[in-house]
Formats: structure tokens, C-alpha cells, sequence
């Protein structure tokens, strides 16, 4: 198998590395090739503050994920999160040179280049820069400009930074894995690739990615990112004050929070306990399910409560920037019992779970079901927009190539038309049109396409 056949997203989280390989199918959806999982042992809050330990949890994770797909694994998209992670709006423009010709899209390159040049804070660096909407000369709230004359463009910018040297540390562990970064996701963003639709974007919904480190929420609102954020409260210090309130080791306060864990004390029976080993010799704790409730209730609030600050820093309770669809609930700590209830209650929105399994073709055994995965299957999806987007640049490179071969079939199976440079240059640009048309089946010889073509023809 070809590398241009796959792609692989790496999620560098708090609790764990996942790394995940796949491909699209003829019907658009995303076939699983391979995962790898790997505990996290170098991440603190989404920053990496153990190099070593960072770069051989990312090893585990590739060699597991190469092993199960049976292909090497070479670039990765990487998310990054952390409570570094800022964002601002910005307004920028450019005056065009030749404003009779169309807006391409290098014009809009040449705007987000601009932007990329801001001064930040020191140590501050942009990681992306997320076009809102566009004015075109006096026109305003264009969603598309490219296509269009004008001699002054302008946007509307979501940008979103965060420290260098967090970045740099992502980078660099990355690297001593053996692999090379073929870009950097914000991780909400991923998430929201993985579990939000169309609709929901349109409509007005936010993304609350309830980590083990952090919790990363994403506003959308007529199909435009509003806003991001990242909370440095997750699902890890839950189980930090389950074991502290509990008198437990940390192992066991995960599976208590796992199995037996609730955000709603009021549902659960007074008369309900669950049995602890004691530790070396000592006896067992018997823990009342209702007291483990208040516990991770207290907690959970807490995020609520800041979910529900960065909701009114939006605007997301005044009218015209009311969330329709209200607040999609994702990642691994989603997976309490009767979150979703205590979210709609504490936020006043409607709410769900998120599962990326939508876009999956082949997760029979529902492995990848759990929201837990919704990051590691967004940031596979993103490689593989950047990997289509380069797929016409590589046709366009091959068929200049080929273009020789392409020119000396036509005159040695039409002799009369050597001399006819039109006719030559409309069969290289039909042989174009039809490679962009076909193009999961482009490995075939292009050549022998030709050769048919003048068959037919002489026929």
C-alpha cells in the first residue's frame, strides 16, 4: 500500500495517545486501517512537561497502530490543546493588482499570510487562522469570494494562538518518534470534524470535549467557527478528588468513576454501596454510590459553570447568537451517567452525546464508538482534507510529465493532425478533466487511455 493511500491522526492526550490509521472508500466514508493506544505518561492539562516520556508513549502508540494496519506510519496530523490555547478576531484586507481578473485562491492565501504576521504576545505564536465571512469592495457577508472581481478584499478572522513553547515541545517529541508533523489541529476543532453536522453548525450549536486534562469547547453559528476556548479542569481531576474524598489509590477511583460514576447524586439510593479492596492486609471500604455522586457532582458543576461563562463571553443566550442546537457533549468524560441531564439544567441548553462513529465504515465491534475517540477520528479526517487537497497538485505534476508521451501517441496514431498544436492541447486538457474525474482510479495507466481513445476513433 502506497502512503498516499492513508492517512494517520495522533492525539497527544492527558491520559492517553491514540493514533489512528485510515483511508477514505469509494463512498466518502472513513474506513479504519489500524489503532494504537498508548497511556499517557509525559502530559499534564493538554502541555507535555516530560519529553521522554511523551516521545516513547507516542512510539508504543505508532508501533500498535502500524502493527494492526500493516503499513508504515511516516507523517501524522497532531492535536494540540492546553490552557494556553487563546483566541481573538481579527479584520484584515488586501488591495488587489488586477481586480478585472477573479479572486482565486491564492488571494485568500495572501490574506491569511498577511494575518500570520501579526505581533502577538511574547512568546506567542498563531496557529490558525479561521476566515469568518468576507466583503468583496462595498459588498459585505460573503461566504464564498473566490469566482469573484473586486479590487479590495477583506475578512473577518477567528484566530487562535498559543505558546511557542508548548508548540515547539509538541514538535519536537513528535520528531524524535521518527515522524514528521504534517500539520497541527486545534483540538475542538478535530472534535467538531468528528461529531457535529452541517446542520448543527448552521443552526448554532457549541462543542464542550471533555478531556482527562482539559475540557475544549468550539462555538459554530451559520456554518462559521464563533469561538474557542480551553477550560483546564477535565475528567482527571475527577478521579484526583474521588481518591481524596474516598481515601483511595488513584487506580481505583478511575474504575469507580468508570463503572459506578453519576453527575446527579439525587438519582442514585442511599442504600447502594460498592466494595473496594483494602490495601495489603487491609480490610475492604464498602463507598455509599450516593456520596461518589456529590463528589463528582461538585466537580462537574464546576466545569458546567465555566462552559456556561464562555458560553455568555459568545453571546450564546442573546438572540440573533442563540445555539439552535445547543451543546454537543464529547470526549471521554462525557461518558458519566446523566451528564447530558445536568448539562441541560446547568447551561439551559438542549444537549447531546457525540459519537464519531457516523463517518466510520468499518467499526463492527463498535470499538470506536466511544466519544473518548471523537479527537483521534477528527484529526484523521483533517489528514485527509490535506491529503485531497494536494491529490490535483500531484495529478496536475504527473500529467506534465506524461505530457511528451501524450503529444508522440497522438502523432504516431494520426499522422495528419502532427502539425495541429490545437488539437494536441485539447487532448492533454481532456485527458486532465478526465483524470480529476476519476480520480480514485488514477493509478491506471494513463497511456493505454489514450491508446483506446485513437482506437475509437479510427474505428
Amino acid at each position: 500500500m502506497e502512503n498516499q493511500e492513508y492517512s494517520v491522526g495522533l492525539d497527544i492526550g492527558t491520559t492517553k495517545i491514540v493514533a489512528i490509521v485510515g483511508r477514505r472508500n469509494a463512498h466518502g466514508k472513513i474506513e479504519i486501517l489500524g489503532v494504537g493506544k498508548a497511556k499517557s505518561l509525559g502530559v499534564h492539562k493538554g502541555i507535555v512537561n516530560n519529553i521522554s516520556q511523551t516521545i516513547n508513549s507516542i512510539k508504543s502508540a505508532v508501533a500498535e497502530a502500524q502493527t494492526s494496519a500493516g503499513v508504515p506510519i511516516h507523517k501524522v496530523t497532531v492535536g494540540i490543546a492546553g490552557k494556553h490555547i487563546r483566541s481573538l478576531q481579527h479584520s484584515d484586507y488586501i488591495m488587489r493588482d488586477h481586480p478585472d481578473q477573479y479572486i482565486t485562491e491564492e488571494d485568500i492565501e495572501k490574506l491569511k499570510d498577511q494575518v500570520k504576521k501579526l505581533v502577538m504576545l511574547p512568546g506567542e505564536e498563531i496557529i490558525h487562522v479561521l476566515p469568518q465571512d468576507y466583503k468583496v469592495d462595498s459588498e459585505g457577508e460573503i461566504q464564498e469570494p473566490i469566482g469573484m472581481h473586486g479590487k479590495r478584499l477583506e475578512a473577518n478572522f477567528h484566530v487562535v494562538v498559543g505558546q511557542m513553547g508548548s508548540i515547539r515541545n509538541i514538535a519536537r517529541c513528535v520528531r524524535e518518534a521518527g515522524l514528521e508533523m504534517e500539520a497541527l489541529t486545534l483540538e475542538p476543532l478535530a472534535s467538531s470534524e468528528a461529531v457535529l453536522t452541517k446542520e448543527e453548525k448552521e443552526a448554532g450549536v457549541a462543542i464542550v470535549d471533555i478531556g482527562g486534562g482539559t475540557t475544549d469547547i468550539a462555538i459554530f453559528k451559520d456554518n462559521i467557527i464563533r469561538h474557542t476556548c480551553v477550560i483546564p479542569y477535565g475528567g482527571g481531576i475527577i478521579t484526583d478528588d474521588i481518591k481524596e474524598g474516598c481515601s483511595i489509590i488513584e487506580k481505583h477511583a478511575e474504575q469507580l468513576k468508570v463503572k459506578f460514576g453519576s453527575s446527579v447524586p439525587e438519582l442514585e439510593k442511599d442504600s447502594t454501596y460498592v466494595t473496594i479492596p483494602g490495601l495489603h492486609g487491609r480490610p475492604d471500604k464498602e463507598i455509599s454510590l450516593k456520596v461518589l455522586a456529590q463528589i463528582i457532582n461538585a466537580r462537574v458543576e464546576e466545569i458546567l459553570e465555566m462552559v456556561n461563562t464562555e458560553l455568555k463571553a459568545y453571546g450564546a443566550f442573546e438572540q440573533k447568537k442563540k445555539l439552535i442546537a445547543g451543546i454537543v457533549l464529547t470526549g471521554g468524560g462525557s461518558n458519566l451517567r446523566n451528564l447530558r441531564q445536568l448539562a441541560n439544567y446547568t447551561t439551559g441548553f438542549d444537549s447531546r452525546i457525540g459519537f464519531a462513529n457516523e463517518y466510520v465504515a468499518n467499526d463492527k465491534n463498535q470499538y470506536l464508538k466511544g466519544p473518548e475517540f471523537a479527537t483521534s477520528i477528527g484529526l484523521l479526517m483533517e489528514s485527509l482534507k490535506i491529503r485531497d487537497k494536494k491529490s490535483p497538485v500531484l495529478e496536475e505534476e504527473i500529467l506534465e510529465e506524461l505530457k511528451p508521451q501524450i503529444e508522440n501517441e497522438i502523432q504516431n496514431h494520426r499522422p495528419e493532425i502532427q502539425t495541429s498544436q490545437q488539437n494536441q492541447t485539447e487532448e492533454i486538457a481532456r485527458r486532465k478533466e478526465e483524470v480529476k474525474r476519476n480520480r480514485p482510479t488514477f493509478g491506471q495507466s494513463i497511456l493505454d487511455k489514450v491508446k483506446k481513445f485513437f482506437e475509437e476513433v479510427e474505428e
